[in-house]
Protein backbone atom coordinates (compact mmCIF):
# COMPACT_ATOMS: atom_id res chain seq x y z
CA UNK A 1 0.00 0.00 0.00
CA UNK A 2 1.27 3.55 -1.13
CA UNK A 3 1.99 6.14 1.58
CA UNK A 4 -0.98 8.07 0.54
CA UNK A 5 -3.22 5.37 0.94
CA UNK A 6 -1.81 4.37 4.52
CA UNK A 7 -2.66 7.83 5.43
CA UNK A 8 -5.92 7.68 4.33
CA UNK A 9 -6.84 4.60 5.78
CA UNK A 10 -5.49 6.26 9.39
CA UNK A 11 -7.57 9.04 8.90
CA UNK A 12 -10.71 6.68 8.41
CA UNK A 13 -9.85 4.59 11.11
CA UNK A 14 -9.90 7.67 13.22
CA UNK A 15 -12.64 8.99 11.60
CA UNK A 16 -15.02 5.86 12.19
CA UNK A 17 -13.61 5.56 15.84
CA UNK A 18 -15.08 8.82 16.77
CA UNK A 19 -18.04 8.47 15.37
CA UNK A 20 -18.42 4.98 16.57
CA UNK A 21 -17.40 6.34 20.16
CA UNK A 22 -20.29 8.73 20.17
CA UNK A 23 -22.90 6.10 18.67
CA UNK A 24 -22.11 3.44 21.41
CA UNK A 25 -21.93 6.32 24.31
CA UNK A 26 -25.65 6.90 22.64
CA UNK A 27 -27.22 3.75 21.64
CA UNK A 28 -24.81 1.38 23.80
CA UNK A 29 -23.79 -2.22 22.43
CA UNK A 30 -26.55 -2.11 19.52
CA UNK A 31 -25.33 0.57 18.15
CA UNK A 32 -25.88 0.59 14.04
CA UNK A 33 -22.69 0.19 11.94
CA UNK A 34 -24.63 1.32 9.53
CA UNK A 35 -25.19 4.29 10.93
CA UNK A 36 -21.70 4.91 11.59
CA UNK A 37 -20.63 4.40 8.27
CA UNK A 38 -22.92 7.15 7.09
CA UNK A 39 -22.52 9.50 10.06
CA UNK A 40 -18.40 9.22 9.46
CA UNK A 41 -18.66 9.39 5.54
CA UNK A 42 -17.84 6.31 4.53
CA UNK A 43 -18.87 3.17 2.83
CA UNK A 44 -20.31 0.47 5.43
CA UNK A 45 -17.43 -1.74 3.55
CA UNK A 46 -14.54 0.80 4.93
CA UNK A 47 -16.13 -0.22 9.09
CA UNK A 48 -16.24 -3.35 8.38
CA UNK A 49 -12.71 -3.51 6.77
CA UNK A 50 -11.21 -1.61 10.38
CA UNK A 51 -14.03 -3.55 12.61
CA UNK A 52 -14.77 -7.16 11.10
CA UNK A 53 -17.36 -7.83 13.57
CA UNK A 54 -19.31 -5.82 16.33
CA UNK A 55 -17.05 -7.03 19.27
CA UNK A 56 -14.24 -5.46 17.55
CA UNK A 57 -15.60 -2.43 17.24
CA UNK A 58 -16.55 -2.45 21.35
CA UNK A 59 -12.93 -3.52 22.28
CA UNK A 60 -11.50 -0.44 19.88
CA UNK A 61 -14.20 1.74 21.67
CA UNK A 62 -13.08 0.93 25.19
CA UNK A 63 -9.61 0.72 24.80
CA UNK A 64 -8.53 3.74 26.55
CA UNK A 65 -10.57 2.79 29.49
CA UNK A 66 -9.18 -0.52 29.42
CA UNK A 67 -5.64 0.50 29.10
CA UNK A 68 -6.89 2.75 31.80
CA UNK A 69 -8.27 -0.18 34.15
CA UNK A 70 -5.37 -2.12 33.40
CA UNK A 71 -2.95 1.17 35.13
CA UNK A 72 -5.09 1.27 38.04
CA UNK A 73 -4.41 -2.77 38.63
CA UNK A 74 -0.61 -1.95 38.08
CA UNK A 75 -0.42 1.34 40.57
CA UNK A 76 -2.52 -0.47 43.65
CA UNK A 77 -0.37 -3.72 42.96
CA UNK A 78 1.54 -3.05 46.29
CA UNK A 79 -0.88 -1.86 48.13
CA UNK A 80 -0.41 -2.68 52.17
CA UNK A 81 -3.99 -4.22 52.92
CA UNK A 82 -4.33 -6.63 49.32
CA UNK A 83 -8.05 -7.44 49.53
CA UNK A 84 -8.88 -3.97 49.63
CA UNK A 85 -6.49 -3.33 46.84
CA UNK A 86 -8.31 -6.15 44.81
CA UNK A 87 -11.76 -5.10 46.21
CA UNK A 88 -11.40 -1.15 45.32
CA UNK A 89 -10.02 -1.90 41.62
CA UNK A 90 -12.78 -4.37 41.02
CA UNK A 91 -15.39 -1.72 41.94
CA UNK A 92 -13.43 0.54 39.50
CA UNK A 93 -14.55 -1.88 37.18
CA UNK A 94 -17.79 -2.69 37.86
CA UNK A 95 -18.40 1.48 37.69
CA UNK A 96 -16.67 1.67 34.15
CA UNK A 97 -18.67 -1.06 33.12
CA UNK A 98 -21.92 0.67 34.19
CA UNK A 99 -20.78 4.08 32.97
CA UNK A 100 -19.07 3.55 29.65
CA UNK A 101 -21.96 1.64 27.48
CA UNK A 102 -20.88 -1.14 25.64
CA UNK A 103 -17.92 -2.17 27.44
CA UNK A 104 -19.36 -4.86 29.15
CA UNK A 105 -20.18 -6.96 26.23
CA UNK A 106 -16.64 -6.43 24.78
CA UNK A 107 -15.78 -8.29 28.24
CA UNK A 108 -18.45 -10.71 28.00
CA UNK A 109 -16.73 -13.97 26.17
CA UNK A 110 -18.30 -15.48 23.21
CA UNK A 111 -18.85 -19.52 24.81
CA UNK A 112 -18.92 -20.87 20.94
CA UNK A 113 -15.52 -19.53 20.21
CA UNK A 114 -12.67 -21.88 20.32
CA UNK A 115 -10.15 -20.17 23.18
CA UNK A 116 -12.37 -17.15 24.40
CA UNK A 117 -9.47 -15.67 26.49
CA UNK A 118 -7.66 -14.96 23.37
CA UNK A 119 -10.11 -13.96 21.12
CA UNK A 120 -11.35 -11.65 24.05
CA UNK A 121 -8.48 -8.79 23.95
CA UNK A 122 -9.80 -6.58 26.37
CA UNK A 123 -10.89 -9.38 28.54
CA UNK A 124 -7.24 -11.18 28.46
CA UNK A 125 -5.79 -7.39 29.15
CA UNK A 126 -7.81 -6.79 32.64
CA UNK A 127 -7.41 -10.39 34.00
CA UNK A 128 -3.12 -10.06 33.44
CA UNK A 129 -3.31 -6.74 34.70
CA UNK A 130 -5.83 -7.99 38.05
CA UNK A 131 -3.79 -11.63 38.29
CA UNK A 132 -1.16 -9.83 40.66
CA UNK A 133 -4.11 -8.27 42.83
CA UNK A 134 -5.93 -12.04 42.50
CA UNK A 135 -2.61 -13.25 43.79
CA UNK A 136 -1.51 -11.20 46.84
CA UNK A 137 -5.47 -11.33 48.19
CA UNK A 138 -4.74 -15.09 47.86
CA UNK A 139 -1.84 -15.57 49.20
CA UNK A 140 -2.97 -13.20 52.45
CA UNK A 141 -5.65 -15.67 52.87
CA UNK A 142 -8.04 -12.53 52.33
CA UNK A 143 -10.28 -14.41 49.05
CA UNK A 144 -11.44 -17.72 48.70
CA UNK A 145 -8.91 -20.25 46.96
CA UNK A 146 -9.80 -20.83 43.22
CA UNK A 147 -10.97 -17.80 41.84
CA UNK A 148 -9.32 -16.30 39.18
CA UNK A 149 -10.03 -12.89 37.60
CA UNK A 150 -11.83 -14.51 35.06
CA UNK A 151 -14.59 -15.25 37.17
CA UNK A 152 -14.76 -12.02 38.89
CA UNK A 153 -14.56 -10.20 35.62
CA UNK A 154 -17.35 -12.43 34.46
CA UNK A 155 -19.43 -11.62 37.44
CA UNK A 156 -19.38 -7.83 37.00
CA UNK A 157 -20.11 -8.41 33.55
CA UNK A 158 -23.26 -10.07 34.20
CA UNK A 159 -24.30 -7.17 37.18
CA UNK A 160 -23.56 -4.95 34.11
CA UNK A 161 -25.63 -6.35 32.34
CA UNK A 162 -28.39 -7.03 34.52
CA UNK A 163 -28.68 -3.79 36.02
CA UNK A 164 -28.13 -1.79 32.82
CA UNK A 165 -32.16 -0.67 33.02
CA UNK A 166 -32.52 0.17 36.34
CA UNK A 167 -33.50 3.42 37.65
CA UNK A 168 -29.87 3.64 39.06
CA UNK A 169 -28.03 1.03 37.66
CA UNK A 170 -24.86 2.70 39.20
CA UNK A 171 -25.75 2.17 42.55
CA UNK A 172 -27.98 -1.00 41.87
CA UNK A 173 -24.31 -2.61 40.39
CA UNK A 174 -22.97 -1.44 43.57
CA UNK A 175 -24.97 -3.17 45.98
CA UNK A 176 -24.77 -6.71 43.87
CA UNK A 177 -21.22 -6.73 43.12
CA UNK A 178 -20.57 -6.12 47.38
CA UNK A 179 -23.25 -8.82 47.96
CA UNK A 180 -21.25 -11.32 45.38
CA UNK A 181 -18.28 -10.40 47.11
CA UNK A 182 -19.73 -12.18 50.25
CA UNK A 183 -19.53 -15.43 47.94
CA UNK A 184 -15.56 -15.15 47.12
CA UNK A 185 -14.15 -14.46 50.86
CA UNK A 186 -13.31 -17.10 53.05
CA UNK A 187 -15.10 -17.67 56.37
CA UNK A 188 -12.30 -15.39 58.14
CA UNK A 189 -12.68 -12.62 56.22
CA UNK A 190 -15.26 -9.42 57.32
CA UNK A 191 -18.30 -10.24 56.36
CA UNK A 192 -19.15 -7.79 53.58
CA UNK A 193 -22.51 -7.77 53.48
CA UNK A 194 -22.99 -5.71 56.59
CA UNK A 195 -21.40 -2.50 54.69
CA UNK A 196 -24.08 -2.60 51.85
CA UNK A 197 -27.34 -0.83 51.99
CA UNK A 198 -30.67 -2.24 51.78
CA UNK A 199 -32.68 -1.63 49.07
CA UNK A 200 -35.65 0.83 49.81
CA UNK A 201 -38.02 -2.10 49.39
CA UNK A 202 -36.60 -3.89 52.16
CA UNK A 203 -36.08 -1.52 54.88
Amino acid sequence: MSEPRRADARRNYARVLAVAEDEVATHGAGASLEQIARVAGVGSATVRRHFPTRRALLEAVSRKRIDALCTRARDSADAADSRSALLDWLSEVVAYCVGARGLAVALSYDTAGGDPVHDNTCGAALEEAGEPLLRRAARDGTIAPGVSVSDLITLIVGIALATEHCADPAAHADRLFRLAVAGVSPRCAPDPISAVPAEDGNR
